[in-house]
């Protein structure tokens, strides 16, 4: 006869489940996994023959066949230790109880039974949650939030002999992982570290990023070195909202497959300019999750974004439409999620001082616009907002300026329109063009002044789509359910404001 118990592959950060087949009948010696595993997998072998021994389970002059469908997806990680030996168990009569198909083991095992963590069982739990599985045995990791993962039986185990006597009834396991060792679930700081009611001046650039904020939208900063614009993208998070638990699960699991800590709610990630394509956008024989990816549900800042290679920054192009990468290897294609809001910053040229009323641009008018040009047009049409920034006075007062804890309330209001408006968590910076037009149409008259507007400004389809969904957002935050002459207004002089000031200096340098 032969046992199926259930346990979850992955396959980047997405989850299918794997039936695990034991058969065990007489003849040679040896223990055989098929179904595509990789090296790790077929480790298993020596795992499980000696976690069996535990139970005094003689394999000797046995044939023991471990299948591990759906055959054609390539396996690999120690995940299934767990489950092939509570099959073999099972196929030896140790186990005298059913194991319902919605129970899955996820785990690895060492030579005496222990069950131990291993890498992806966040993401795999998750998986597991979505494909229907009602009870899952697993072993402890702090890391995991089981609070959170609602509507899963969730059984922390520490030994295989603690699995073989719950399934037998004749013991009960805790659920949280707290009651294991003492160890409290991981909390993660929302606190901002920075808030703009410290910031002086820039006002409108604050506008600026509370619309994106509350929209979801690209932005990039120009301005002379001390401006400000790094503090401003640092800033920035504090007042995007509070991630959902899905989100939180999503993130979780991205860091865990990364094998990097998160250490704040909302990811924001700061990759320096000299970092290589595969770290930004994900890869290695192995393909794992980068830079983007990190930063999904969060802030990607492009610091010096012009100092990054110009492949490196076509190659955002894709994931900043589809929210998505994939990453196509010789022996596995994953897809990880990348749904992030990209700040940029940049010099408005090589020396920094164009247009700046303290120090003397030295660069000619050819340097300027190659120093630009690092920046493919493709790149620029999929930033929805272009900031000038100029240098502040320090004697400014700044107790009359709005903190995070204000804008950030007006961003959620603004957020919970627009899922209200389309019946789910997305945004209009991401929702299909489609539903954002049927949503909220322009009139004859404002389509009419955004079709002459981008005529002599020289907009593509593309910006012109941007700044509907910059205006619908706008139109958001001022509580107003029609798209206003006024929020496109203020849209376009968001997309025209940054460089139109600095062209013309150029020319007349």
């Amino acid at each position: 006869m032969t046992v199926k118990v259930s346990s979850i592959g992955l396959k980047g950060l997405e989850g299918y489940c794997v039936q695990v087949e034991v058969r065990i009948s007489p003849g040679t010696e040896s223990m055989v996994i098929v179904g595509l595993p990789d090296a790790s997998v077929k480790e298993s072998r020596e795992r499980v023959i000696a976690a069996l021994s535990r139970f005094d389970a003689d394999v000797t002059d046995q044939k023991v066949v471990v299948n591990l469908s759906p055959s054609e997806q390539k396996k690999n990680g120690p995940l299934f230790d767990l489950a092939i030996a509570i099959a073999a168990l099972k196929e030896l009569n140790f186990i005298k109880g059913d194991i319902p198909l919605d129970t899955a083991f996820i785990g690895a095992l060492s030579l005496d039974g222990t069950v131990m963590k291993a890498e992806g069982m966040l993401p795999a739990l998750t998986a597991a949650k979505n494909l229907g599985i009602k009870k899952v045995y697993f072993p402890y990791d702090p890391m995991i939030p089981i609070q959170m993962l609602q509507g899963l039986e969730c059984r922390v185990v520490q030994h295989i002999e603690e699995v073989v006597q719950h399934i037998e009834g004749q013991e009960s396991l805790e659920l949280l992982p707290a009651a294991v060792n003492g160890a409290p679930v991981p909390q993660f700081p929302d606190r901002p570290l920075k808030d703009f009611a410290h910031v002086i001046g820039h006002e409108k650039a604050k506008r600026a990023l509370t619309i994106a904020g509350a929209g979801e939208h690209n932005v990039l900063m120009s301005g002379p070195p001390g401006c400000g614009k790094s503090l401003l993208a640092e800033t920035f998070p504090s007042i995007l909202p509070s991630l959902t638990n899905q989100s939180q699960l999503e993130v979780m699991s991205l860091y865990q497959l990364a094998g990097e800590k998160l250490a704040r709610h909302t990811p924001y990630r700061h990759p320096h300019h000299s970092a290589s394509s595969v770290a930004i956008i994900g890869g290695g024989s192995t393909p794992r999750p980068g830079e983007i990816s990190l930063a999904h549900h969060g802030v990607l800042f492009l610091d010096e974004i012009a100092e990054f290679s110009k492949k490196t920054l076509d190659m955002l192009r894709q994931p900043l439409e589809t929210g998505e990468v994939t990453i196509s290897r010789a022996h596995s294609t994953v897809t990880y999620p990348c749904s992030f809001i990209l700040i940029g910053a940049m010099n408005p040229c090589p020396c920094g001082y164009l247009g700046s009323s303290s120090h003397y641009c030295t660069c000619s008018p050819k340097q300027i616009q190659t120093y630009r040009n690092r920046l493919s047009g493709p790149v620029y049409d999929r930033i929805d907002i272009l900031l000038s920034l100029q240098s502040v006075s320090l004697n400014q007062p700044i107790n009359q300026n709005e903190s995070s804890i204000e804008l950030k309330k007006q961003v959620e209001k603004a957020r919970d329109r627009q899922y209200m408006r389309y019946q789910q968590e997305i945004t209009n910076a991401k929702v299909p063009v489609e539903t954002l037009m049927e949503t909220s149409p322009l009139t004859s008259n404002q389509q009419s002044m955004l079709t002459n507007v981008a005529a002599k400004q020289n907009w593509s389809n593309r910006v012109q789509i941007k700044i509907i969904r910059l205006a619908r957002t706008i139109s958001d935050l001022s509580g107003e359910e029609e798209i206003s002459e006024q929020a496109i207004w203020e849209a376009m002089t968001l997309r025209r404001r940054s460089y139109q000031k600095q062209q013309s200096i150029a020319r007349e340098t």
